[in-house]
């Protein structure tokens, strides 16, 4: 963890409620994809955690949905404000650790993590599978850029306005890929990790957090290794240690 000031640049609306957000600065404790930066916000209490997207020497890429008061004075922000960050924080995907045939499964504005990984794959030449879920067409981001980075990528709605109707799982069903990297709301990562065919994987959480480094004990959840931050242990875990 390392506490930095970094500059935003560059902010694109992509959806009605997501931005991505461009910040220059210091990216060195940035180490893997799925860690994620702690962003204080003039006024108030805590800070705001939100996951990496990608990142490279001098450039942090965030997609921030707005969720609340703070998270719409972030993305109202104009470019040249500088921020302060907490970054680094976290564990992170770890690709060492993967075996068999993966797939990368992001519902929502938990895509975000997965571009990250999935552009160090394709610079290691493995193209992934990719399964992204979203409720409707005009929730739907990054797919391009996924689909630029040679990924095969598999897309539902769940109204069925784009691509196919119904949830990621039943997408990610019929692949044969059975490891996996996830990232998305409860309900999506309990119905992946019901499916028989994944039998090994990492997940990343979403979670509420206070100080977003293990002092607040505040994101504690249950595994079958006892009691776990989210922040600090986290916010990925291996899918056999989760309830």
């Amino acid at each position: 963890m390392k506490q930095v000031q970094m500059t935003l640049t560059e902010k694109t609306p992509l959806t009605a409620d997501v931005w991505q957000l461009r910040f220059a600065g210091d990216t060195s404790p940035i180490t893997h994809p799925g860690q994620f930066v702690n962003l204080e916000l003039p006024g108030r209490f805590l800070r705001r955690p939100i996951s990496v997207c990608d990142w490279d020497e001098e450039t942090l890429t965030l997609l921030v949905r707005v969720a609340g008061k703070g998270t719409a004075e972030l993305c109202q922000a104009q470019p040249g404000t500088v921020f302060d960050l907490l970054s680094g924080l976290g564990n992170g995907f770890d690709l060492d650790e993967c075996t068999g045939t993966p797939i990368l499964i992001g519902g929502g504005i938990g895509v975000a993590p997965l571009y990250g990984l999935a552009r160090r794959m394709a610079q290691n030449g493995k193209a992934p599978t990719v399964a992204l879920g979203f409720n409707t067409a005009a929730d739907v981001f990054y797919l391009k850029e996924f689909t630029d980075l040679g990924c095969h990528v598999f897309l539902s709605t769940v109204d069925g306005s784009l691509g196919a109707p119904g949830f990621v799982t039943e997408l990610v069903a019929k692949t044969e890929c059975d490891y996996c990297f996830v990232c998305g709301p409860g309900p999506m990562l309990r119905a992946v990790l019901a499916l028989p065919q994944l039998t090994g994987g990492q997940i990343s959480f979403e979670e509420r957090m206070g100080c977003g480094f293990g002092a607040c004990v505040g994101c504690t959840m249950e595994t079958k290794n006892g009691p776990r931050r989210v922040c600090k242990d986290g916010p990925v875990f291996r899918k056999e240690e989760i309830l």
